[in-house]
């Protein structure tokens, strides 16, 4: 049949419950691709051919049976969606990356990973990730171009769903790692609010961060899978506790006025590349008067290191016995990352989570004016060789403040993809999609 490995999800899901093709024929197409790509851009960490086509005949003989008793199908019934190799599948191994975890082979399904089969989803292999879903970068190359870096840590996931190997995919954001690849590799990209998606079954490096994401080939497809995934996850301290609007319905509502919006360059904006500030710099300016650059009072100054040590510390917390115990199954760049998170006081780590309360409240109070905040997804194009992942810097911060972020593939330098971040309040979700629609129809690069 061809080319179904390059529908968005929500056509792909819609021409499986109608009939148009199945989810065999969706799944064949994926693994046609993969056959034909993945000895070069290796996305998958782990991925049985078989198993695949079997789990999606399963869900056409499932949906046979629903048809049949006038049902309707689950909003993702046969689409494929790759899982990052740092969250729990029973059915594959979860090994995160590293040696230390080779073989791994977990004994329960992830809550999101729950979520998405009772979806009717299949599951079709996991992603690669970087080591322990840190700095050393992967075995994943970017599909635009082989010789540059697909980002991380949420690698594999990134250039799966940009190459048409698979068409949703799940990745984890601790820093950058969710929108970086999705701007990386030129695709839409999605950090929901701290805690929106249940992290039960995820394998953690910093409770205080760590945010399940989801990457697609449209806004749609983001509202989609992320609709089926915003759950409450009682064994988490994190999971976010106030009401969860609907996303599709929030973004597919059409607005009476455009959104205010602020433009904030971050105290990375000197870590961006001449031309990265250009691409953006231009952006703006074609969204007109809606947009506003706006200062942030100066806390904001030292968001950056405040980010990092919550970071570094907690990242320890997690990995440190794994480093003292069998030090030579780390990788030397993790060594060298965790050596400088020891020499961190404990009161500079709780001033940092003292000033994170702090911003959280300055920028609930900017949100009452604005609708987003506008900025780069990455300080520049993906970088060229394997020596690092990119820059998180224009990620950090959000990711700090626990915000929802959506990574806009809107921007082009040198033919690499560049994306546009829009940035929402903690816990408007669904608002954040709407206003990323409107900046993606009413802006020019």
């Amino acid at each position: 049949m061809g080319k179904l490995n390059e529908l968005t999800a929500v056509d792909a899901a819609a021409g499986i419950a109608a009939g148009d093709f199945t989810a065999e024929d969706l799944m064949a197409d994926c693994l046609d691709r993969v056959a034909a790509r993945d000895n070069e851009v290796e996305a998958w960490a782990y991925l049985n051919p078989n198993y695949a086509i079997r789990q999606a005949r399963d869900a056409d003989a499932a949906l046979k049976v629903q048809k049949a008793r006038g049902e309707k199908p689950a909003p993702l019934h046969g689409v494929p969606v790759g899982i990052k190799d740092v969250i729990d599948t029973v059915d594959m191994p979860t090994e995160n990356g590293s040696p230390a975890y080779q073989g791994r082979r977990p004994q329960a399904d992830a809550a999101c990973v729950a979520a998405l089969r009772a979806a009717g989803a299949v599951i079709m292999g996991k992603t690669v990730t970087t080591e322990l879903a840190n700095i050393a970068p992967s075995k994943t190359r970017n599909p635009h171009d082989l010789d540059r870096s697909p980002g991380g840590s949420s690698a594999g996931s990134g250039a799966g769903v940009a190459d048409g190997q698979v068409t949703l995919a799940l990745g984890t954001q601790t820093g950058g790692s969710v929108i970086r690849p999705a701007s990386f590799n030129g695709i839409h990209g999605f950090k929901p609010t701290l805690g929106m998606i249940p992290r039960s079954g995820v394998l953690m490096q910093s409770h205080t961060l760590d945010t399940v994401g989801v990457y697609g080939r449209s806004l749609e497809d983001l509202a989609l899978i992320a609709d089926v995934l915003s759950l409450p996850d009682p064994g988490d301290a994190h999971s976010y506790r106030g009401s969860r609007a609907p996303l599709m319905p929030g973004l597919r509502a059409e607005r009476e006025e455009p959104p205010r919006l602020a433009f904030i360059k971050t105290p990375a904006w000197p870590q961006a590349d001449d031309e990265a500030q250009k691409a953006i710099s231009a952006f703006v300016a074609s969204l007109g008067e809606t947009c506003v650059e706006t200062e942030m009072p100066a806390p904001f100054d030292d968001i950056l290191s405040l980010h990092a040590t919550v970071m570094a510390v907690e990242d320890l917390a997690h990995y440190g016995p794994l480093l003292e115990n069998s030090p030579e199954l780390v990788s030397d760049m993790l060594k060298s990352r965790m050596a400088e998170a020891e020499k961190i006081r404990g009161d500079d780590y709780v001033k940092a989570l003292l000033a994170r309360e702090k911003l959280q409240q300055d920028f609930a109070a900017l949100f009452e004016n604005i609708d987003a905040v506008i900025a780069l997804s990455a300080a520049g194009t993906a970088p060229r060789g394997f020596e690092t992942t990119g820059n998180p810097a224009f990620n950090g911060p959000w990711t700090y403040l626990g915000l929802p972020c959506v990574s806009l593939p809107l921007l082009t330098v040198s033919d690499m993809p560049l994306g546009v971040q829009v940035i929402g309040p903690f816990g408007a979700d669904a608002a954040t999609l709407n206003t990323a629609r409107w900046v993606e129809r009413n802006g020019t690069s």
